[in-house]
C-alpha cells in the first residue's frame, strides 16, 4: 500500500507563521486495528480540517514496540482508505523519527531543562500523591528525584522540568483550559528507561516539523495539552490550536478502547459505520444516508459539520452491541 496522497510541503520552522493555513492530523497508535472509538478521532479530525479547507495527514504513532501489533498499522491504513477517509501527503511513522526526537532531548538538555531519573514505578506508586491515580495514568514525579538519585551506570529516564505555573488555553469544544503541570503530574517523562521516547515529546515535534496548525483528538488526551504546550515552549515551537471530541464509553464508564466492547470496524456496511460516529457526535445525519457510498456520507458530513454541538462534551456511552448493530444494518 502506498503511504502517499500528494506532495505537500513540510514545515520545520519553529517561528510561528500567522497566515499559515490549515492542517490538520490523525495520528493512531498501531497497538490493535481501528474501532469505533479511534474511528471518532478520525472522522472529526477529517471534517473539521475539510470544512476549513485544510489539509489532513495521517501519523502512525508507532512508539512502542512491545505494544505493537504486527501488521496493526497498515490495517489502520486499509480501513482508513476503506471508509473513502483519504489522507494528504505521505504517512509519518515515528520509528523513523529517532534522531529528531534526541535533536530536540539535547536542545532542552543543554537549556538545562532536564534531568536523569532512576525512580521505579513502584517507588512513585508508593507516594500519597499518587495512591488515587487513575490505572494506566501517569504517576506524579515529585521535583528533583529525591528518592532515588542517578547513579552512574543505572537505567535512567529522562525528565522535563516542570515550571511551577499555570498553563492555559481555549479548546473549541471544551473551552478554557487551566492546569499546572508541576503540581498534577510533576516533572514528565520525556525518554523511558527502556530508551524508548515517550509520547508527549514525540508529538511535539512531529506537529512542528509536519507544520500542523490544528489539533483535533479524543478528550482523553486534555491532560496531555499543558505538557505539550510547556515543550514547544521550551523548544521554541508555534503553539496550536486544539479541539477535544468526547470519548466513547461503555455501560460501565470504562474508554471503549480499554474495553471488551470495542470490536474491530468491520469491512462491511462502511457507510453505516460513518453514520454511526456522526450520531455519536450529534451530528444528526439524515436517515437514508446509510445507503449512500462512504464518500458521500462523508460530502454530506463535511457541508454539514457542527461541532458546536458537542461543546462541553467530553464522553458518551455507546455499547459493543450497538455498535455492531449500526455496523451491519442490512442496506434496504
Amino acid at each position: 500500500m502506498s503511504d502517499a496522497r500528494s506532495s505537500s510541503g513540510i514545515a520545520t520552522t519553529g517561528t510561528a507563521d500567522p497566515v499559515r493555513s490549515y492542517r490538520g492530523r490523525f495520528a493512531p497508535s498501531p497497538s490493535g486495528p481501528l474501532h469505533f472509538g479511534s474511528l471518532i478521532a478520525a472522522v472529526g479530525s477529517y471534517l473539521e480540517a475539510r470544512t476549513r479547507g485544510g489539509e489532513w495527514l495521517v501519523r502512525i504513532e508507532d512508539l512502542d514496540p512491545p505494544r505493537e501489533r504486527p501488521g496493526a498499522a497498515d490495517a489502520i491504513l486499509a480501513t482508513l482508505e476503506h471508509l473513502a477517509l483519504h489522507w494528504d501527503g505521505a504517512v509519518l511513522r515515528q520509528s523513523t523519527r529517532g534522531d529528531a526526537y534526541q535533536a530536540a532531548l539535547d536542545r532542552l538538555a543543554a537549556a538545562g531543562q532536564t534531568f536523569r531519573c532512576a525512580c521505579s514505578r513502584s517507588q512513585l506508586t508508593a507516594l500519597p500523591q499518587n495512591r488515587c491515580r487513575e490505572p494506566g495514568e501517569e504517576l506524579f514525579h515529585p521535583r528533583g528525584c529525591p528518592m532515588s538519585p542517578a547513579a552512574a551506570g543505572a537505567s535512567t529516564a529522562c525528565r522535563f522540568k516542570a515550571p511551577d505555573r499555570d498553563v492555559e488555553y481555549m479548546d473549541r469544544v471544551q473551552g478554557r483550559q487551566c492546569a499546572n503541570v508541576s503540581r498534577t503530574v510533576g516533572d514528565f517523562v520525556l525518554r523511558r528507561r527502556d530508551g524508548w521516547y515517550a509520547y508527549q515529546l514525540a508529538v511535539v515535534v512531529d506537529d512542528a516539523a509536519q507544520g500542523v496548525t490544528d489539533v483535533v483528538r479524543g478528550a482523553d488526551l486534555l491532560g496531555s495539552t499543558p505538557r505539550q504546550i510547556l515543550l514547544q515552549e521550551a523548544l521554541g515551537l508555534p503553539r496550536l490550536t486544539y479541539m477535544h471530541l468526547p470519548i466513547a464509553v461503555d455501560e460501565s464508564g470504562l474508554k471503549l478502547s480499554k474495553s471488551e466492547d470495542a470490536p474491530a470496524l468491520s469491512q462491511e456496511r462502511p457507510a453505516a459505520q460513518l453514520v454511526a460516529v456522526l450520531k455519536f457526535l450529534r451530528q444528526s445525519p439524515p436517515a437514508q444516508i446509510g445507503r449512500a457510498s462512504p464518500g458521500e456520507v462523508l460530502q454530506w458530513a463535511t457541508a454539514n459539520w457542527r461541532p458546536e454541538l458537542l461543546t462541553g462534551m467530553t464522553r458518551g456511552p455507546v455499547s459493543g452491541a450497538s455498535v455492531r448493530k449500526a455496523t451491519q444494518e442490512d442496506r434496504q
